[in-house]
């Protein structure tokens, strides 16, 4: 009973309405709201009509939606000299995003059970140099980048595009997956070599199961990181490989003598959609898979 009126109290006091809670949730509402104002403006917007825009204002709500501004930005908007919408460069996006994630992700795992458990003379030096890599930034790997993809008669295409993004990515998922396998206890691996298990027996039934969290960590970051990419777009997408940014660029800025707002908000939607779908079904996985390699043991 003691222990009851206890555990009651204490709920009780958790769940009193104090002035510095309301302060701290009036905040978070208006953080919200904060962020969520343009998404409210541009889903608005992209359903609106030409009149009705230049008749209204920008947090007015549609007084008759429509689809048609979505349709057009997905099939019939001018990039350019094309005029068949952002659909062809969305699966461009995608032909390029899916294997480059899949694979860094991969190369990035093994890389960091190397680095965390089968340690070797220079792997610090290795790893260190891996780092580095992290922070350099996408200007200055242009140049040869450009002249590797010339010489492998990659340049202009969507595998050229692969590579650069796995190549730019793998340092980025060496960091994570090592951080990560740090964290796995040594005995683990050891007992496993007892046993007779090799490199990869090793990762396969010991390091693979225990990696969801980190992998989804880096599914997500490589997934928004090489979807929202301008740059190695712009720079290495030929005309057949552009990548959905680099196409949305183009539809905003050409011009037919009237700017549709709403068909540029649309096509901005469709292009942020498959990054906001991915973090709005695994974000808990995100945040999870960064908290569980923060502390050893």
């Amino acid at each position: 009973m003691a222990a009851d009126s206890t555990s009651n109290t204490i709920y009780n006091e958790g769940s009193k309405l104090t002035a510095g809670r309301v302060l701290i949730y009036t905040l978070l509402v208006l953080c919200a709201l904060y962020y969520l104002a343009p998404l409210y403006v541009m889903l608005s917007t992209s359903v609106k009509t030409l009149d009705e825009i230049r008749s209204g204002n920008l947090l007015s709500l549609p007084m008759s939606p429509t689809g048609a501004a979505w349709s057009k930005a997905w099939s019939t908007a001018c990039t350019g000299v094309d005029c068949n919408g952002l659909q062809p460069f969305f699966w461009n996006s995608i032909k390029m995003a899916v294997p480059a994630v899949l694979i860094s992700t991969l190369v990035g795992s093994l890389n960091g059970y190397v680095l965390a458990h089968w340690r070797f003379r220079g792997s610090e030096i290795l790893f260190t140099a891996l780092m580095v890599g992290c922070f350099i930034p996408f200007q200055v790997v242009i140049l040869p980048m450009a002249r590797l993809l010339g010489t492998v008669n990659l340049a202009n295409t969507t595998p050229g595009l692969v590579f650069v993004h796995i190549v730019y990515g793998i340092a980025f998922t060496t960091l994570f997956f090592r951080n990560y396998y740090v964290t796995v206890p040594e005995e683990l691996v050891k007992a496993a070599r007892i046993d007779g298990a090799g490199f990869f027996m090793t990762y396969r039934k010991i390091i693979f199961p225990l990696s969801l969290p980190i992998f989804m960590v880096c599914f997500i970051w490589q997934f928004t990181q090489i979807w929202n990419d301008f740059l190695f777009g712009v720079v290495f997408g030929g005309s057949d490989a552009k990548p959905v940014t680099v196409a949305l660029n183009n539809l905003v800025n050409t011009s037919t003598g009237v700017t549709e707002y709403n068909v540029n908000m649309a096509a901005a939607i469709i292009a942020a959609l498959p990054t906001l779908v991915v973090y709005l079904l695994a974000g808990k996985y995100f945040v999870r898979g960064l908290t569980a390699g923060a502390v050893k043991g």
